[in-house]
């Protein structure tokens, strides 16, 4: 699963404002990137103004909307454009003629997603899928948060096993025994401090596991 991380702080436009798209614009705001939210609706686009760098009610998919909003300027782009797919494809196709070097763009469905990566689109995300699959992970388990970092390797949040609580991390044989590495303990009211050999895990403590995705879960379901 990749995951957006803007480029050396560089400005990113977001077209299509539907809960992924808006929830994105406004991270990256806050996180101090300069943001161009684009989206056709301008009841949306005004209820969002202020609240993200520069926002314009427009039409994606006409090119020369695109290039008077200065869209060819960005090194980044996200299309968040989901339930309408034409409009999606369309869009993209647009980004890829437009050159620009990093496009991103949310899929609905396998067959949408690679209808984009074939006409260009370099990322291709699936947030519901990936949300969908986090949220089985902490249903189904004693994980308190989980990520998957790539196909086959995750970190999860989670409660130690009683067999590892009172020994040192360096004398646990944790890897060799179940292949995963315990990279940060939280005792309880303070905060992550990150694991060494010498750490002891404790009752109440929650740590941040890595490790092949089944290893784990495996790891996760321990008593």
């Amino acid at each position: 699963m990749s995951s957006l991380v803007e480029y050396k702080g560089d400005p990113v436009v977001v077209i299509g404002l539907g809960r992924f798209g808006t929830s994105l614009a406004l991270e990256l705001t806050r996180r101090g990137t300069e943001v161009l939210a684009i989206d056709h609706r301008p009841k949306i686009t005004q209820g969002l103004a202020g609240r993200i760098t520069q926002i314009a009610t427009a039409d994606a998919t006409d090119m020369e909307a695109l290039r008077q909003l200065g869209v060819p300027d960005f090194y980044q782009a996200v299309v968040a454009v989901g339930s309408d797919i034409e409009a999606s494809i369309l869009t993209t196709s647009l980004l890829v003629e437009l050159e620009i070097n990093d496009i991103w763009a949310k899929a609905v469905s396998t067959q949408h997603g690679r209808i984009l990566s074939r006409i260009g689109a370099h990322h291709v995300v699936f947030p519901e899928h990936d949300m969908g699959e986090r949220v089985a992970h902490l249903v189904s388990g004693r994980m308190l948060d989980y990520m998957q970092v790539d196909e086959d390797f995750a970190i999860a949040k989670t409660i130690p096993p009683k067999e590892y609580v009172g020994v040192p991390l360096g004398r646990s044989n944790l890897r060799r025994k179940y292949g995963v590495t315990i990279v940060a303990v939280k005792p309880p009211d303070e905060e992550f401090t990150y694991a060494t050999a010498e750490t002891e895990l404790s009752y109440g403590d929650i740590v941040l596991v890595s490790g092949r995705t089944e290893q784990v879960e495996r790891f996760a379901e321990l008593p």
